[in-house]
């Protein structure tokens, strides 16, 4: 039989191991459509309701996620209260660009089959959208093996943010 804590327990307190806050360079940004507005800022709400996020051989957190693009690399500066330069951890982009390209053509096709296709034809284009979602994901936590850890639900919102920033419009 499950246990229920009283009503007036305290919340058991919060994984150190996540992310509390996340910017995102604005000179990195490409020009958006209001399809990739809304997957950007879904990510990021979604990512701070709950996240697993662990710095190798830290443990100060929750961090701070700053985030940029700089030479075809994704920038990660991680930073804490305690310590505002705790990792910088850059990420080629060159093996995720294919992943990428694909899943911005799939999601292109997605949004427009939204608005005219059949629900068939909408959940097919969705399935091809989650599976490259999922390659690319799988891919970023592999990148980042060594400095940080990441859950898998974490990983594929910050591959969409990863794909938000390299979006050029």
């Amino acid at each position: 039989m499950d246990q229920v804590a009283p009503p007036d327990s305290p919340p058991p307190p919060a994984s150190r191991d996540r992310l509390s806050e996340i910017t995102l360079d604005q000179k990195s940004l490409g020009r958006a459509n209001a399809n990739i507005e809304h997957e950007r800022e879904v990510a990021i709400f979604d990512i701070l309701d709950g996240n697993v996020f662990a710095v190798e051989g830290a443990d100060d957190g929750p961090y701070q996620l700053a985030l940029s693009l700089a030479e075809d690399r994704l920038m990660m500066a991680v930073s804490t209260a305690a310590h505002p330069d705790l990792l910088h951890h850059q990420v080629p982009l060159t093996p995720l660009k294919r992943i990428m390209k694909d899943y911005f053509m799939v999601c292109e096709s997605y949004y427009e089959a939204v608005r005219t296709a059949p629900p068939t034809r909408i959940q097919a284009i969705d399935i091809n959208r989650r599976a490259l979602h999922d390659e690319g994901s799988v891919l970023l936590r592999e990148k980042l093996a060594g400095k940080i850890s990441i859950d898998e639900d974490t990983a594929r919102r910050l591959f969409t943010l990863v794909c938000s920033l390299h979006w050029k419009g």
